[in-house]
């Protein structure tokens, strides 16, 4: 599965929610998985979706015929775009579905691993970041994916931002020193995203 990542700064709210209600023409598209996203909690007016597709393949195809035109409704109303496509490689908690109607909050985490850690990022991923997160309260589900370039996106769906805060609060130090996180991390990002309802296909 592809995973496609969109961050932009809106500067025409309306214009913009307007136009995120075009991509509903999405389900007819040949390997489309689901797409949703929302609002950043912690910078104003940032906003991010993400989309999900059964291949690169069917991505690719997608890009060259219909994009533009569904994208074209939204036009002028943000800047700043920015836009990385992952490769699922494994799930977070079981059986991840591009679904959003049972979560109230996403939290996603970028990292640029440090050469020669890959491997043991990706394995501390699985051991210890993996099952922490699957057993914490209010975690619904999540997935792990990675671009060229030794980067990784983690991304987690939680019933509420509270839920997510919590676990954030009580574990995180102690799993990063577990997981000698320092040692494997050269960059690291993220953000808790408030999804809308309305921006789910």
């Amino acid at each position: 599965m592809l995973v496609k990542w969109i961050r932009c700064t809106v500067t025409d709210r309306r214009g913009f929610e307007r136009g995120q209600r075009k991509w509903a023409g999405l389900p007819g598209e040949p390997g489309f998985r689901g797409q949703g996203g929302g609002w950043s909690r912690g910078r104003q007016g940032v906003a991010h979706v993400f989309a999900f597709w059964e291949s690169r393949s069917f991505y690719d195809s997608f890009m060259a015929r219909s994009h533009d035109r569904l994208a074209a409704a939204q036009a002028g109303t943000y800047t700043d775009a920015r836009v990385s496509l992952f490769d699922h490689r494994f799930d977070v908690k079981t059986g991840f579905e591009p679904r959003f109607t049972d979560a109230d909050v996403v939290r996603v985490a970028h990292t640029r691993v440090r050469e020669g850690r890959v491997d043991h990022f990706a394995l501390m991923q699985e051991k210890v970041w993996n099952p922490a997160m699957a057993g914490s309260p209010g975690m619904v589900r999540g997935l792990f994916g990675e671009a060229p370039g030794r980067e990784f996106l983690v991304l987690s769906m939680w019933h509420a931002a509270a839920e997510h805060g919590k676990y954030r609060q009580e574990r995180v130090e102690r799993l990063s020193l577990r997981a000698q996180t320092e040692a494997d991390v050269e960059a690291l990002t993220g953000d808790v995203v408030d999804l809308e309802a309305s921006w789910t296909v």
